[in-house]
């Protein structure tokens, strides 16, 4: 393709260039909100103290925890397959995810800002063979300058919101320019491959959501039985991955039901662990009594509100609540991954706003395997019939796990289009050792 960029395009690279003398004022303030990680913030000007691997490289990038969480598998078998990985986020906590679960050898990096030196750099150090992004974290200079090296381009578990599309609509040019750089592009759902070929995508393939293939998430066995025996028989409830409005009202609805069900235990994991102080504050003075687990401690008898605030331990509260509402879905943010509580027996509840995963929380409420709440009074009505009503309950997570697993395959047919770009990759390596 011509590499004549569009004027949007060429506007929005004039002044990320021009930006670059601001970025140390950039990351000297993210630093001190706790968004950046202390002791590599030369990552995210492309510098690495880490040498590239001989050898062919793949290249994968995920924005944050989410598209890190679903591509966890699709990383191990490739990687299994002997090729080297680089892999790349955005978040300090996709960061601390990264250390805990990526396969030995994998190398993650923090990916640099969209400025265009700052790309080059990263690019001219690593030199990928192969770039995935996952679902839609394409940034013009990073699609722009990987495109210039002639590097193949796979856009995986490809997402397109209505929201999005719209959105782009209003700069045609610039994402034509960007989508037809891509080699191929997997989608999750029909919807998302018809939005991006009304964008200009040359090649699309529906291939399913990889998050549905994703493993239930660990727990460490000896941080759960602690859990549960400092839990013992008390009735819990839990909002995972909660934004903010949404504990205010996880909180009066605690306030509403502890006399219906004494000893009643609400846990609170918030999608963005540094925020668990601020939760903390906002329950004491509502006069109910708090522990955080990013302080190690455990709930005690008179814990009302668990935070936890920790980093990677979804599965531990996924297995000690029954019920969970999945946050980012009482506020306009789009909703939580309702996929990893289904798997491991929970009911769910959310709100209206989840257009991140229409259709699997589609499929769950036409299942009857999540009930969707609109307010808070709604969510404590949910919560009480779910806690009064164990064959309720039962019954509601019986069926979404039921749902999540007719609705995987997503893995599969990933690796099946990624297989002649990675053929030729391995079949690179055994020349070069040859």
């Amino acid at each position: 393709m011509s590499d004549r960029l569009p004027v949007a395009l060429q506007a929005y690279r004039l002044f990320s260039a021009a930006a670059m003398p601001f970025t140390p004022l950039l990351l000297a303030q993210r630093l001190r909100r706790g968004k950046e990680h202390r002791l590599r913030v030369g990552e995210r000007r492309g510098e690495s103290r880490m040498e590239r691997p001989a050898g062919p490289l793949v290249w994968l990038h995920g924005a944050s925890v989410g598209e890190l969480m679903s591509v966890l598998p699709l990383i191990e078998r490739i990687s299994a397959r002997e090729v080297n990985m680089l892999v790349t986020s955005g978040t300090v906590t996709s960061g601390g995810l990264a250390e805990q679960r990526l396969p030995p050898g994998v190398i993650h990096q923090f990916v640099p800002l969209d400025v265009p030196r700052f790309v080059r750099r990263f690019l001219g150090h690593w030199q990928p063979d192969l770039a995935l992004f996952v679902e839609s974290d394409l940034w013009p200079n990073m699609v722009i300058e990987t495109s210039r090296r002639g590097v193949p381009m796979v856009l995986v578990n490809g997402r397109l919101s209505e929201n999005s599309f719209h959105r782009w609509t209003h700069l045609p040019a610039a994402i034509v320019n960007l989508l037809k750089r891509f080699d191929l592009c997997m989608a999750r759902t029909p919807g998302d491959a018809e939005r991006l070929g009304a964008l200009g995508a040359p090649s699309i393939v529906t291939t399913g959501n990889l998050k549905l293939d994703v493993p239930p998430p660990p727990a460490n066995a000896q941080r759960l039985h602690e859990l549960q025996t400092a839990v013992g028989q008390r009735p819990v409830m839990a909002g995972a991955s909660t934004h903010a409005g949404e504990e205010d009202m996880i909180v009066g609805v605690h306030r509403r039901l502890r006399t219906n069900f004494p000893g009643l235990l609400t846990v609170i994991a918030p999608r963005h662990p540094e925020r668990g102080s601020e939760i903390a504050v906002y329950a004491q003075a509502n006069g109910l009594n708090v522990a955080l687990r990013s302080r190690g401690e455990l709930p005690r008898r008179d814990t009302d509100i668990y935070v936890a605030d920790t980093v990677g331990e979804l599965g531990l509260l996924y297995r000690l609540a029954p019920v969970v509402f999945m946050g980012g879905s009482l506020v306009p943010h789009g909703g939580q991954n309702p996929i990893e509580p289904a798997k491991l027996g929970a009911a769910i509840l959310h709100g209206p706003h989840v257009w991140n995963f229409a259709e699997i929380y589609g499929a769950l409420d036409q299942a009857h395997g999540a009930e969707i709440i609109g307010d808070g009074e709604r969510l404590a009505a949910a919560f009480a019939a779910m806690l009064a009503q164990p064959a309720l309950r039962n019954s509601v997570a019986a069926a979404a796990r039921t749902t999540v697993d007719r609705l995987g395959g997503a893995l599969e047919r990933t690796l099946h289009a990624l297989d002649p770009y990675l053929m030729q990759l391995q079949l690179h390596r055994r020349t070069e050792n040859a």
